[in-house]
């Protein structure tokens, strides 16, 4: 505990954990809405996508590799939802499509135009997360924290139309609600969501910080909302724990936090079959 408290006293720390649970929560209010619109896998495949964009940034030599991160990651958003509604290419082949694609060239730029000498640290700690969240700067916090209020005001202010887009398309669309329009607007906010989870837990594992929460909750409750505050409250509760566990342990960041939300997830799934047993 006395260690616990000097960490936090710490300024670099509570940077981290700011960023760490708004980064967590913004995950877990649209990993319902994928997990039921059974799209998942949206998250893993734009994070590969940012994988590339931070390549392409190092090559040019970009200190701020938002600048180029979230534009790309946002533009293959759209691309990756029109190419979904595609007949001839269905939405698994499309992720799997433009994640590969852009691993692939993300990891060949790296090869060819070398920044460091420790080329498989770089692309490590980019796949797997590092110590980097304990040295953000002022304006990476700031911009996270604003990044964060918009992605909520958004989810709070279009949650009827969310609900309705992710259980019945074709009756939204019979209301009048505009469903490409709001699919369109998961898409980009999922693209910000990964953006700002690079940093966290690396773009291999940003899926389970999407998943994990989401899939937790369902095992303890039914109705839309419910999961979706109990998939908030899991996702920042385990940010926070698997940060300070890092942190006092001296383990990665990213497979720490994901270690607790598999946890947690074994944990919930043994209430939820309790809860049955209990109904019968």
């Amino acid at each position: 505990m006395y260690t616990l408290s000097d960490y936090l006293q710490q300024s670099f720390v509570i940077k981290a954990l700011i960023v760490g649970v708004l980064t967590a929560l913004c995950s877990s209010l649209l990993g319902v809405t994928l997990v039921l619109k059974r799209f998942s896998f949206i998250g893993d495949g734009l994070s590969h996508v940012a994988f590339g964009a931070m390549a392409i940034a190092a090559v040019c030599k970009v200190s701020n590799n938002m600048i180029i991160v979230l534009p790309l990651t946002m533009i293959s958003a759209i691309l990756l939802l029109r190419t979904g509604q595609n007949t001839k290419i269905k939405g698994d082949a499309a992720i799997a499509m433009i994640s590969v694609g852009a691993l692939a060239f993300g990891y060949l730029l790296m090869n060819v135009f070398k920044a460091s000498p420790n080329l498989s640290g770089d692309v490590c700690t980019t796949l797997f997360g590092s110590t980097s969240i304990l040295t953000l700067q002022d304006w990476e916090v700031w911009l996270c924290i604003a990044l964060s209020i918009v992605v909520v005001v958004v989810f709070v202010l279009f949650y009827h139309k969310i609900f309705a887009v992710t259980f019945d398309e074709n009756f939204a669309r019979a209301a009048g609600t505009n469903v490409n329009a709001y699919n369109l607007l998961i898409a980009v906010v999922i693209a910000v969501i990964i953006v700002l989870a690079m940093n966290l837990v690396g773009s291999l594992l940003i899926s389970a910080l999407v998943i994990f929460p989401a899939l937790s909750a369902m095992r303890v409750f039914g109705s839309f909302r419910s999961v979706t505050i109990c998939s908030a409250i899991l996702s920042v509760l385990c940010a926070f724990s698997g940060m300070i566990t890092s942190i006092l342990a001296g383990t990665p960041v990213g497979s720490t936090i994901v270690a607790v939300d598999v946890a947690v997830f074994v944990v919930c799934s043994l209430i939820g079959v309790a809860k049955r047993g209990a109904v019968k």
